[in-house]
């Protein structure tokens, strides 16, 4: 009886959008273990079992985690960790772990190394070659676990050190397939089966089920895919369609996921742009042209001034005519916007008129933002056109 009042157990909606809130920004923001690992179930694998060496028959050893960020390094650790918890040795020594001298009396120890990279910028690596040193000997059983996002790891450490490293490399490169990114999707959005309010559950996973058959959903996250494998990446998009839910829309739909695209899409450049003066879209214009004339090598102001005059004499009209002071701050607004940047190697001793900067924008920024420029002045955008073809 108690098992059916459970199940018939309503909250209410606000509470329970409340409660999805909760649970899945929990699993986004925090990493935690849920669902099934993909393209990585060989090297999970391979450090469990080098972990077991050293909890169990007490040898030493040592590994790096080689990958991208976001390629699941720490998630593994996590997972081969959680497995070797469940050993009755390792729970027992956890509890007292030491270093000794007697090999009899010894401990295992695991040492966790994250951004091991950085531990190679230390004075000497003292801290390296003495965990290493350690691992090589035969005195106390270690496991030394080092991740980096960095595959050229080994050319950062000294002949000393690398002598005593096992040279064990475990590499995480997301190498899972579309239709298994769409089950990450799945899982990651997807309640556990202690929800609360379990026919909310029911029907928000339902939903989600039916999202991954909806063809515009299917091709945002072939976007997502196609852009990068990254499943850091993929929990912001999820975030920024979860941030539309309420209580008067409690389920997501494709809307959704198309604004939160859009949203990861945009071009901060770009938008900046729309905020400009005419004045500095101009000079901007001008930049382009010049980088069109002279095959992408860099200007100075004086330049710019000069073409920027030279669009001013094509006109009848002299509504754009300003004078150089005021041309100059608004180049300097430009550089502080950084949407220009000086050249390196440059001498301190240039006057500021002519030192030569470089564009930050390409053509199709440009072009975008010309389009959705408010009021943007016909002869303006035939500059602009004739600029860019």
């Amino acid at each position: 009886m108690s098992k059916r009042k459970s199940k018939d157990r309503s909250l209410p909606l606000g509470e329970c959008i409340s409660q999805v809130q909760a649970i899945l920004r929990k699993r986004f923001f925090h990493q935690s273990q849920h669902g099934k690992k993909f393209g990585m179930e060989s090297q999970q694998k391979h450090l469990v079992e080098l972990l077991k060496r050293t909890v169990i028959h007490g040898e030493s050893n040592s590994a790096l985690l080689i990958g991208p960020r976001g390629s699941g390094k720490s998630m593994l650790l996590n997972d081969a960790l959680k497995e070797i918890l469940e050993i009755k040795q390792f729970k027992e020594n956890s509890l007292k772990v030491h270093l000794n001298g007697d090999r009899t009396c010894s401990c295992p120890v695991l040492f966790i190394l994250d951004e091991f990279d950085l531990f190679a910028h230390h004075k000497n690596q003292t801290l390296l070659y003495n965990l290493f040193d350690i691992a090589q000997s035969a005195q106390t059983p270690v496991a030394v676990i080092g991740l980096t996002c960095r595959l050229d790891v080994m050319e950062l450490l000294e002949k000393r050190v690398k002598s005593r490293f096992s040279h064990r490399q475990i590499h995480l490169l997301n190498s899972f397939k579309f239709t298994e990114f769409l089950k990450i999707f799945q899982d990651q959005l997807s309640l556990p089966p202690d929800f609360p309010d379990l026919d909310f559950a029911e029907k928000w996973n339902n939903n989600i089920e039916s999202l991954l058959e909806n063809k515009t959903v299917e091709d945002v996250l072939q976007k997502q895919f196609n852009s990068t494998k990254d499943v850091r990446s993929l929990h912001m998009l999820l975030l920024l369609s979860l941030s539309h839910i309420k209580v008067s829309h409690p389920q997501l739909d494709a809307a959704d996921f198309l604004e939160a695209s859009r949203l990861r899409c945009l071009d901060s450049k770009a938008n900046i742009l729309h905020g400009l003066s005419i004045l500095e879209m101009c000079l901007i214009i001008a930049m382009k042209h010049l980088q069109d004339i002279y095959d992408g090598e860099p200007f100075n102001f004086q330049m710019v001034f000069n073409e920027f005059q030279k669009f001013i004499q094509r006109k009848a009209n002299s509504i754009y005519n300003f004078e150089k002071p005021v041309v100059m701050k608004a180049f300097e607004h430009l550089h502080q916007l950084e949407l220009i940047k000086p050249m390196e190697g440059l001498s301190v001793r240039t006057q500021k008129e002519y030192s030569l900067m470089k564009l930050l924008l390409d053509n199709s920024q440009i072009s975008e933002a010309l389009q959705k420029y408010p009021n943007c002045p016909t002869d303006v955008r035939q500059w602009a056109t004739s600029s860019l073809n």
